[in-house]
C-alpha cells in the first residue's frame, strides 16, 4: 500500500514539472496582462553622464551686440548630486523618468518616451582657445573660464527629451515567469530643453526653460522583471546633442554640439 501511495505521489509530481516546463515553454512576455492590447510601464531613476570636448559660439544677437566669439574645445562635465536624493527634493539630482508600452504577441516591440535631466558644466579653470569679439576688443589667444569673463552650464538640465522605438529580447525566465530577464535596445531622437545659466562679463542670465535644439541616440540595457509588476533597469546610452539657441545674457544666444555618454539605472512599474 505505501509502494502504491509513493509511486502515485511520484506521478503527481512528474506530471506538475511536466506542467511547469509547457508554461514555461509557452510564455511570451513578463506582463500577465496579454488581454491588453498593450503592456503599459513607467520607471524612475538617476543618471551620470560623460561628454566630449566642443566649441562653444556666443553670440549677441542685438544690432551692434556686444560680444560674439568662440571657446574651442571646451571641457565639460556633469553634476549627478545622486548622494542627495535622500536628503533633498528627488527632482534635483539627475533624475530620469521613462513612460511606454510594449506590444505584439510576445510584448517585445514598443515605444517610448525618455526624459533624462542630465547637467552640462563648462569646468572653470580650464585653459580654452579664445576667438572673436568681446566688449570692444578682438582676441585671439589662449584664456581660462570662469567669472567675470564666462561661466556656462545647463544646470536646471540639459534636459534630453526623446521619442524612442523599443525592442525587448528574453534572456531567461523562471517556469512561472515571475523572474524575468531582458535585454532592451532603443532608437530614437527628441529635443532638448534646457535652462542655461550663463554668466558672460559678470553678468548673469539663468531664467527660462525652453527649446534649445534636438537629440538623436541609440541605448541598450538589462531588464529584470519582478513578480509581474516590478522592473529594475540599467541601461547605457550615445547619443548626439545640438543646441543651436541656448539663452544667453544681453539677448544673447549660444550654439554648440557634442557626444554624450549616459549611465541610467530605474526602478519601474507595469500597469
Amino acid at each position: 500500500m505505501k509502494r502504491i501511495n509513493l509511486l502515485a505521489l511520484f506521478i503527481i509530481i512528474c506530471s506538475l514539472n511536466n506542467l511547469s516546463a509547457q508554461d514555461a515553454a509557452t510564455l511570451s512576455s513578463p506582463y500577465k496582462f496579454n488581454t491588453a492590447k498593450y503592456n503599459w510601464y513607467f520607471s524612475w531613476g538617476y543618471n551620470l553622464d560623460w561628454y566630449s570636448k566642443s566649441d562653444i559660439h556666443f553670440s549677441d544677437t542685438r544690432r551692434n551686440g556686444n560680444y560674439d566669439f568662440v571657446i574651442e574645445n571646451a571641457k565639460a562635465e556633469d553634476r549627478p548630486g545622486i548622494r542627495d536624493v535622500f536628503s533633498t527634493n528627488i527632482s534635483i539630482p539627475q533624475y530620469s523618468f521613462r513612460i511606454g508600452f510594449f506590444g505584439g504577441a510576445k510584448r517585445d516591440w514598443g515605444f517610448e518616451f525618455n526624459y533624462d535631466h542630465a547637467k552640462y558644466v563648462v569646468s572653470n579653470g580650464q585653459t580654452v582657445r579664445f576667438r572673436g569679439k568681446y566688449f570692444g576688443k578682438e582676441y585671439d589667444q589662449d584664456t581660462i573660464v570662469g567669472k567675470p569673463f564666462l561661466a556656462f552650464e545647463h544646470t536646471n538640465g540639459a534636459n534630453f527629451a526623446m521619442f524612442m522605438a523599443t525592442k525587448r529580447k528574453d534572456i531567461f525566465h523562471t517556469a512561472n515567469g515571475n523572474h524575468w530577464l531582458s535585454l532592451i535596445g532603443r532608437a530614437g531622437g527628441g529635443f532638448v530643453f534646457p535652462r542655461t545659466d550663463c554668466t558672460i562679463n559678470d553678468m548673469r542670465r539663468d531664467d527660462q526653460f525652453h527649446v534649445a535644439g534636438y537629440i538623436i541616440g541609440l541605448d541598450g540595457g538589462l531588464r529584470y522583471d519582478f513578480h509581474h509588476r516590478i522592473f529594475f533597469e540599467n541601461e547605457a546610452k550615445f547619443s548626439f546633442v545640438n543646441y543651436t539657441s541656448a539663452l544667453l545674457p544681453y539677448q544673447g544666444r549660444a550654439r554648440h554640439h557634442f557626444w554624450a555618454f549616459e549611465y541610467i539605472f530605474t526602478l519601474g512599474y507595469n500597469f
